[in-house]
């Protein structure tokens, strides 16, 4: 009994049973680390790419000798001889003014950072018209002199797109299509159809459209801001 406990041996014992010494097996007190598989897979980030004369369309504003513009047309162009470019028309934000300008195909060209807010015009006040934000109630005042003939379709109430650059209002945007009132047009002639001629007619908002001549006073009709043209009656 005495001889078999001399063998027994406690698990939770921190001392380490001899080896024997036919063993092969060595105890080392050096640390060691497993093999760790490492990723070849680089972090991704989103690309960033230059704007280009090949990437200008219609609508794109670009930013050139410290003055944002917007493309109104623009035509590929490749000579039978020499280098291709890209013509276009711009209009200048802050003026109104258009110009043409040329650009080599490929050239490097800036954005113009240009953000867009919803404000609703509320009234005018003397020779400036009032914008609102209808979450902040914000007011956004704008000089007459610097909205062009766009006024000619605003209505209070309605619901504009300001377009700001570096902190500045530079241009403002109407809805594609208004409803406005007829207040003085040349009264109609029985059997006149949409068929017919046109004429001159006075909305509330003080521009003259052409209507068809079946349009009355008084009617409301619908008019495409970007031409100021009749597009139907209500």
């Amino acid at each position: 009994m005495a001889s078999m406990m001399a063998f027994k041996f406690s698990p939770f014992s921190s001392s380490v049973p001899p080896t024997p010494a036919h063993s092969s097996i060595s105890f080392s007190s050096k640390k060691f680390f497993l093999p760790m598989k490492l990723s070849s897979r680089l972090p991704t980030f989103p690309r960033i790419y230059a704007f280009s004369s090949n990437d200008i369309k219609v609508g794109s504003n670009i930013e050139v000798d410290g003055t944002p513009w917007k493309v109104i047309e623009f035509l590929h162009v490749k000579p039978g001889k020499g280098a291709a470019y890209v013509r276009t028309t711009l209009r200048n934000h802050l003026t109104g003014n258009s110009v043409e300008k040329t650009f080599r195909a490929g050239s490097k060209i800036e954005q113009a950072e240009i953000s867009k807010e919803t404000k609703q015009f509320t009234y005018k006040d003397g020779p400036q018209f009032v914008f609102m934000d209808l979450t902040s109630y914000e007011e956004v005042r704008l000089n007459e002199s610097d909205m062009g003939d766009k006024t000619k379709w605003l209505k209070e109430g309605m619901d504009c797109i300001l377009l700001f650059w570096k902190g500045k209002v530079i241009d403002f945007e109407l809805p594609i299509q208004v409803k406005v009132t007829v207040v003085e047009v040349d009264p109609g002639l029985k059997g006149d159809t949409a068929q017919g001629g046109t004429k001159p007619a006075t909305v509330e908002t003080g521009a003259v459209v052409n209507v068809p001549l079946f349009v009355e006073r008084g009617q409301v009709i619908v008019v495409d801001t970007r031409t100021g043209q009749y597009v139907s009656r209500v």
